[in-house]
């Protein structure tokens, strides 16, 4: 088996040292190899390495300027350090030099969110949403960013995806609970606060949604 393949084999059982000796050798055996780069700098990034692992994916990119895992992989290390213009940047060199998975859009979007720039992030989580169809949290987010966008309607639409995705996902259902509020469907709304608190009781807006729901539903009867 060839290097690389094992490496990801180990990082796939959480053996992480197992898989960085394997990469390293990878990378002895043959410098140029910007994949073997791009690996053991997921390891690197995984133990919390994050600086050396940024040089292992400049190396990687150096070797091969169309290295496009380099680009996702240095985007997703920018995203933890919160350095979200730079996330941005990488993740749209990985689409434009031909990186077109769901994973990739998802990020793109995820970091325009960061931005506030929610309005140019609709796109991208909704390829994301297309190409990853059992992904409830792609779903969830894509319906969060719509809500915010005052989608209202399409909003709803990709909660109520995510939770049949995921009938545990609490958040989603707190964020449906919002949506048919503000369509002023108290009956559903309160339906859905009630959901949220049956996955996660200690779910504080969920909570306070539904108290301020049922005294609406009081008040009006």
């Amino acid at each position: 088996m060839d290097k690389n393949q094992k490496g990801i084999e180990y990082m796939q059982q959480g053996k992480w040292e197992e898989a960085a000796k394997v990469f390293v050798e990878a990378i002895e055996e043959d410098p140029n190899n910007a994949v073997a780069h791009i690996n053991f700098g997921n390891v690197l990034t995984a133990v919390g390495e994050t600086e050396k692992a940024m040089k292992f994916f400049d190396r990687a990119l150096e070797l091969d300027e169309n290295a496009v895992a380099a680009y996702y992989s240095k985007g997703n290390l920018f995203y933890e350090m919160e350095r979200f213009s730079e996330a941005k940047e990488n993740f749209e060199l990985a689409m434009k030099k031909g990186l077109q998975t769901g994973d990739n859009y998802f990020m793109l979007g995820m970091s325009l969110i960061q931005l506030e720039q929610g309005r140019l992030a609709l796109p991208f989580l909704q390829r994301s949403t297309e190409l990853l169809e059992t992904d409830a949290e792609a779903f969830f987010q894509y319906g969060l960013c719509l809500a915010q966008t005052e989608y209202i309607d399409e909003a709803i639409s990709q909660l109520e995806k995510s939770v049949e995705l995921d009938p545990t996902h609490a958040d989603a259902f707190y964020n449906l609970g919002v949506a048919f509020g503000f369509k002023e469907k108290a009956e559903k709304a309160l339906e859905m606060f009630e959901r949220a608190l049956e996955i996660q009781p200690d779910h504080l807006l969920a909570g306070h949604g539904k108290k301020l729901i049922e005294q609406a539903i009081e008040e009006n009867q």
